[in-house]
């Protein structure tokens, strides 16, 4: 295998809770993933000369700080893999959205370069490297819908109905890192005692980020007159989940031309894993 394309999913964050902060700056929390069948795609080609290179529809996105190449870069020093990479970014989902672009362009390149650079680790080894790359990786590299613990990387797997969601993006802007430093984020949550089933479940980023970005709070009651609407992550997306597609469809249509927005599907498993699954038993 010399070439592979994989979908990056998104994600959505159902709750977020934020239990505390820790010595070295990073956060306790709990949180509630499950995936979109949606996200931005990846184009994967081998190459012989052991350079990794990244192109993108959104050229500004082709630089060495993007996660794609600080994962491949990473991938390779762990694995000392010669060959190297071009690879190619079709940016569907928005940057600083709390849907997980950038973590889950991360995964899947190392999901991909694992087998393309035949590098042979598990998923609990790319988790590891993931994690240095940020918190919300190894979510993405394990493949299923989980409640996370500690800074996100302790997984619960979850078996959730899937349910149609209509993510709506503000068109603003926010950055994880403003949110996780301010001081008015609350950090005290109490951990869940029981099933989280029955406990009452909030994004404690929620409240910070509408009156950082009066926009979302825009959005968020915009969308509850279609269903109970909510914010993922550290925002600015914010989301409503529906029975039916063709209600969140209907939603969409009626989005004001501001605003962006995709339907999409939950799936327990990453639709990145599954597709890679998929091209693997064809081999």
């Amino acid at each position: 295998m010399t070439s592979l394309s994989l979908i990056a999913p998104a994600k959505l964050n159902l709750f977020l809770h934020i239990n505390g902060r820790r010595a070295d700056g990073y956060h306790e929390l709990e949180t509630l993933f499950v995936f979109l069948n949606y996200g931005d795609q990846l184009d994967f080609t081998v190459n012989p000369n052991g350079q990794i290179q990244l192109s993108c529809d959104n050229q500004a996105l082709a630089n060495n700080d993007n996660l794609i190449i600080k994962a491949a870069r990473a991938l390779k020093e762990h694995s000392h893999a010669l060959l190297g990479v071009d690879i190619h970014l079709t940016k569907r989902l928005p940057m600083g959205g709390g849907v997980g672009g950038g973590s889950s362009d991360a995964a899947t390149t190392l999901l991909a370069l694992n087998q393309l650079w035949q590098c042979g680790y598990t998923l609990d080894q790319l988790a590891e490297i993931g994690l240095t790359l940020g918190a919300d990786v190894p979510v993405f590299v394990r493949g299923f819908a989980a409640i996370a613990h500690g800074i996100g990387e302790q997984l619960e797997a979850v078996d959730l109905p899937p349910s149609w969601y209509l993510v709506v993006h503000p068109n603003v802007h926010i950055s994880t890192q403003a949110i996780f430093t301010h001081p008015d984020l609350p950090r005290d949550t109490p951990k869940l005692s029981g099933p989280w089933q029955s406990a009452k479940l909030y994004n404690d980023c929620e409240s910070l980020v509408k009156k950082l970005a009066p926009e979302v709070e825009k959005t968020l009651l915009w969308l509850l007159e279609y269903a109970p609407s909510r914010m993922t992550g550290t925002g600015a997306c914010c989301f409503a989940s529906f029975a039916e597609e063709a209600d969140a469809l209907k939603a969409l249509n009626a989005l004001p031309a501001h605003w962006q927005g995709f339907v999409a599907q939950s799936v327990n498993l990453s639709p990145a894993h599954l597709e890679l699954n998929a091209k693997l038993n064809l081999l």
